[in-house]
């Protein structure tokens, strides 16, 4: 059983660890270092020198290509992101000493990897097969849909939309050669068996005639 006693010095030891809680601390818009609160420094710029008892926060901006975006108490800004290609990234917005760089992806490219409302990585759409229509476009955050192309029809890939076959009959003209999803059909004109043996006969008959009527070589 508790006696009073310690129920007294355990309520003060409680009391005593609340009090020195509460003490220590600071400000919404202050840090602690070495036991006093500081008044943060601005967006855009970081401590130069901590307060003392006599003396505030000595506040510097950010150098070129660093930034802070929120108040603070640290003796370093924060390097400014790089847009790079080999990651298919370009600038979108550019950094400030307030502010980090926005990214976004080359064009033909979308966004695989996002963070805080920039791009840290970016691929390049899908290019559809031939036999494939482009079902859904690209954007900067969604690939290209691809989808099959039904029969009777056709595309190479780069249509939005598949095409029917051509229809020779329809055209007055014989189909040579049959569609398939990826191409169209082949359509024109065939020349009858017969008619090509006749102008074949005839052409030797020519020949055979105006070698027989050339005159001999004279010596």
């Amino acid at each position: 059983m508790i006696c009073g006693v310690e129920i007294t010095f355990l309520i003060a030891a409680i009391f005593s660890m609340n009090f020195k809680l509460c003490f220590c601390l600071c400000a919404w818009d202050q840090y602690e270092i070495d036991g006093e609160c500081c008044p943060m420094c601005t967006p855009g710029n970081r401590v130069y020198r901590h307060c003392t008892v006599d003396t505030s926060t000595t506040c510097v901006p950010c150098i070129y290509s660093t930034f802070i975006d929120a108040p603070n108490g640290l003796r370093q800004c924060f390097s400014c992101t790089v847009c790079a290609t080999a990651k298919s990234l370009r600038v979108k917005t550019a950094c400030t000493r307030s502010s980090d760089t926005v990214c976004e992806p080359l064009d033909g490219h979308y966004c695989t990897d996002e963070h805080s409302g920039s791009c840290r990585r970016a691929v390049k759409h899908t290019n559809c097969s031939p036999g494939q229509y482009i079902k859904q476009r690209g954007t900067a955050s969604k690939d290209t849909e691809c989808a099959e192309c039904p029969d009777g029809t056709f595309s190479n890939g780069s249509l939005q939309s598949c095409q029917p076959h051509s229809k020779c009959e329809d055209l007055g003209l014989t189909e040579i050669k049959a569609g398939t999803l990826s191409s169209d059909a082949e359509c024109g004109t065939k020349t009858p068996a017969d008619l090509i043996s006749i102008i074949i006969f005839f052409v030797i008959m020519i020949v055979a005639v105006t070698a027989e009527s050339s005159p001999s070589e004279i010596d």
